[in-house]
């Protein structure tokens, strides 16, 4: 069984780091969000003057055997189909890494498809989809196993590449579907109110979706554990993402974190270790209508709402450039004592 030693970070710079913060030239608090992401970052790093190197967005991708339901708008083989695009550049989150200077790396974790690697795609597969989790666990213990270990390995080579800030990005059709059931089961939020639209499913289809993610509830015979519930009801590259989440967190590399599938593995990965949540950065608030009642379960402030509902990391990217400013105003700006200002507030 992977195992993962993640700690908290050492609460003992924190005063040092917070005298730092209020003695630049600037009222007291006047910088925000930035100076929360500032003491973050800092207590992340241990260090007075962090910095952030090699951002990089992983995009993990498979397919699920619940879209076999009806529960997506969207037809399966858009899974494999973007998934070669994503490297061709003009994907969503192609142009998002360019301009904001990320490396892409793309995973295959379980697409039902037989993918041309040597254009650049990590070939992690796990398998070709996972089991329809209405009448079975989507993936055996083993599975999920190797998922845990690929998402680790993915981790493992970013970090050795200078990279120390992260972000996860998916592709699959159908896995709003596990995302709801994990956002329901791991914070007691009704399922009804987890459940959304997903791709853009209509009023009729989201029941439908409801319809066929209470039943697969109803038909779980579990042992109700936090393990046997990701690995029933996930697909194999949000497990992924919950090895690669559990393994940078050991790593201390800051995570930023994307939108509602996302947020749901990092629910997930909390079940497993709570400690993960320090080291995460909530980008964004996407449109899927269960994802703002999750962030407010786990006590999460999102730094941007753009409506986004595109998944792939786009959020997480995004929100980059105000996590480089919460650095850069640490390591910029001039203290009161050395630009000879007197302290305002």
């Amino acid at each position: 069984m992977k195992t993962f030693h993640i700690t908290l970070p050492d609460e003992a710079l924190r005063g040092s780091l917070q005298q730092k913060i209020d003695n630049l030239t600037k009222p007291k608090g006047a910088l925000g969000r930035l100076e929360e992401l500032a003491l973050q970052v800092g207590l992340v790093q241990q260090t007075l003057s962090p910095t952030l190197k090699c951002p990089t967005n992983v995009l993990f991708a498979g397919d699920h055997g619940i879209a076999d339901e009806g529960v997506s708008l969207s037809p399966k083989e858009v899974t494999w189909q973007q998934t070669c695009h994503f490297l061709q550049g003009g994907a969503g989150i192609s142009f998002l890494c360019r301009q904001h200077g990320f490396k892409l790396k793309v995973v295959d974790a379980g697409v039902d498809h037989n993918l041309p690697y040597e254009q650049g795609i990590i070939n992690k597969k796990v398998g070709r989809g996972t089991k329809n989790f209405l009448y079975e666990a989507a993936m055996s213990a083993e599975e999920m196993e190797r998922c845990l270990v690929h998402g680790a390995e993915v981790v493992d080579d970013c970090f050795n590449e200078g990279c120390n800030v992260i972000s996860f990005g998916e592709m699959g059709i159908g896995n709003t579907s596990p995302s709801s059931v994990w956002m329901s089961v791991f914070t007691d939020i009704p399922l009804e109110k987890c459940v959304g639209a997903g791709s853009g499913l209509d009023a009729p289809g989201i029941a439908h979706k409801y319809k066929v993610l209470r039943q697969a509830m109803e038909n779980y015979r579990g042992d109700g554990s936090a393990r046997d519930l990701i690995r029933h009801y996930g697909g194999f590259e949000m497990v992924m993402a919950i090895g690669a989440m559990l393994r940078a967190a050991e790593l201390k590399m800051i995570i930023l974190i994307d939108g509602f599938i996302m947020t749901a593995c990092l629910l997930a990965a909390s079940q497993l270790h709570p400690e993960v949540m320090a080291y995460a950065v909530f980008g964004h608030q996407g449109d899927e209508s269960g994802h703002k009642m999750l962030l407010d379960a786990l006590h999460a402030k999102p730094l941007l709402n753009l409506h986004l509902r595109l998944g792939e990391g786009s959020g997480a990217v995004c929100a980059y450039p105000i996590l480089d400013s919460a650095v850069r105003m640490l390591n910029e700006m001039d203290s009161f004592q050395a630009s000879a200002i007197t302290k305002y507030f």
